[in-house]
């Protein structure tokens, strides 16, 4: 690069062209117009990692169907207090995904939400006794209302004829069944967020990778982006950086230098998914249900069947099927792991490799698993498999965190907000839930920041979010109040949507 070139100036960097800068940009462009994006992104793509539609199982994680939210506590009972947590989270996306249907920001909100029912499966009479006290502590709270408990073979069948079609039901089956959930295309969703950003005058440049991150003597950051066609660099000077790059963000905040990022470690998981597009199949399965996760498996391998709806076209997914890779990124190389060991993370990655032991032999066994017994494993959902109607996709890539605790580490399966004290910097370490709770992240970034700004963005911010700052479960009638807005706004209503939702199914099953 030539000492002559010159530096661009900008208050804004956003690295990655994925769910969370798309939602931070839109964000900001919404409170201060006059400030100045620039996104880069090293693929070609937007959304081509984490956030693309089969990269992810599109649930709208809001809790209503996944079991490791609501453990089991060793008297019995069911801890419910991180589901109502992330299902406050996800009313917090609602709300301005909402306002963005109202307000330009989004076009049409059917390209990327539609409603489908959430469903938590089990067998086995000890499992049916926890999803049955799981159903009584949650039942009676506001956040889910209208969830039913179902034990009876007559009544799974009816409502599941795919999974009840030819299972003995002498083992003992229940459901926790939602008609509130949804699938959400994430990858649409940063494609509506971006197309906004990009129409108001942000700069979008793919095929660009941030290789260079130093802070200046006044604040600021001199970001070093290179192109990857033309094989030249730029030199930005920005006021703030947000780094949303998903598996990458590890090691931009590594080199960015900053001690708040020191003693965190990256724990990557790779995965596939089972998918069916086949007629007969599809239109026999409306729901996602989600099972148990297998003794000493991560969170984010719990198994599921799916129903998505991607460009129009129904089909199945079920997985995901855990494997381990180095890479940090789908696209990303084998070294990546090994680049991210430092001399205040090395602890923290060997500690974890002690107490982990259980998560290394999953998954040595999945690596080890041939078609056939992923086959197996997808026939407790679906008793009579046929494997040919399945095909294996490759997943998106995750990094859990690992977070430095005492002199070892330990591993976390959340998402984490890493920021400079001085609120020059940020970034979002973890996977699920990810996307669906990524409002609720961005506004922890906003806070964190931009605190003399946050106050004047206030009223702002609760036009785009009305339940900011209040506890939608200890309110009930705002809670009822937004729940009809974003329901309307985003076409959600069963009753509105439900005839159009299965008209546009059955098309797609039979295209």
């Amino acid at each position: 690069m030539s000492n002559a070139a010159k530096t661009e100036k900008t208050d804004v960097v956003l690295i990655g062209a994925g769910i969370m800068s798309a939602t931070l940009g839109a964000l900001l462009r919404q409170l201060q117009p006059d400030w100045s994006i620039s996104l880069f992104e090293r693929l070609d793509a937007v959304s081509a990692e984490s956030s693309g539609p089969w990269n992810n199982a599109g649930t709208g994680h809001s809790a209503l169907c996944e079991l490791n939210y609501s453990p089991r506590k060793p008297d019995g009972s069911v801890d419910i207090g991180k589901a109502v947590d992330i299902n406050e989270r996800f009313q917090v996306s609602r709300q301005f995904w909402s306002y963005g249907v109202e307000n330009g920001v989004i076009s049409d909100p059917s390209r990327f939400i539609n409603p489908i029912p959430h469903v938590s499966f089990v067998h086995g009479a000890d499992n049916v006794e926890y999803l049955r006290k799981r159903y009584e502590a949650l039942a009676r709270h506001p956040l889910f209302e209208g969830m039913e408990y179902i034990d009876s073979p007559d009544e799974f069948a009816r409502r599941l004829p795919l999974m009840s079609r030819g299972r003995d039901f002498s083992d003992p089956v229940a459901l926790n069944w939602s008609e509130r959930g949804t699938d959400i295309n994430f990858g649409a969703l940063t494609t509506e967020l971006l197309a906004y950003l990009g129409s108001s005058g942000a700069d979008l440049a793919f095929g660009h990778e941030v290789r260079g991150l130093k802070k200046q003597s006044d604040g600021s950051w001199l970001v070093e982006v290179y192109n990857l066609r033309t094989r030249r660099t730029r030199r930005l000077n920005s006021k703030f950086v947000f780094v949303g790059a998903g598996g990458g963000a590890l090691p931009l905040l590594q080199k960015a230098g900053i001690k708040e990022a020191k003693g965190f470690g990256g724990f990557p998981v790779s995965g596939e998914f089972f998918r069916t597009t086949n007629p007969d199949l599809v239109r026999r399965h409306e729901a996602k249900v989600y099972g148990k996760a297998a003794v000493g498996a991560p969170p984010m391998s719990v198994p599921h069947l799916d129903t998505r709806v991607v460009n129009g076209k129904a089909s199945l997914l079920f997985g995901p099927y855990a494997g381990w890779t180095p890479k940090f990124l789908k696209d990303g190389s084998n070294i990546d792991l090994f680049k991210s060991i430092r001399p205040d993370n090395l602890f923290s990655l060997l500690g974890v490799g002690v107490t982990e032991l259980g998560l290394t032999k999953y998954l040595v066994s999945e690596l080890l698993k041939p078609r056939a017994g992923k086959v197996d494993t997808l026939s407790e959902f679906v008793p009579r498999v046929d494997g040919r109607d399945w095909e294996l996709i490759t997943a998106g890539q995750r990094v859990q965190v690992i977070r430095r605790k005492g002199a070892g580490g330990v591993l976390e399966f959340g998402t984490a907000v890493v920021a400079a004290q001085d609120g020059t910097i940020a970034g979002l370490l973890g996977a699920s839930p990810g996307a669906s709770t990524g409002v609720s992240a961005m506004l922890d970034v906003l806070g964190r920041c931009f605190p003399r700004e946050y106050a004047d963005w206030t009223p702002k911010l609760k036009e785009m979010i009305p339940s900011l700052g209040v506890a939608l479960s200890e309110n009930q009638g705002l809670y009822q109040e937004v729940w009809n807005w974003t329901n309307k706004t985003l076409g959600l209503a069963r009753g509105d949507r439900a005839e159009q939702s299965e008209r546009d199914i059955q098309v797609a099953a039979h295209a």
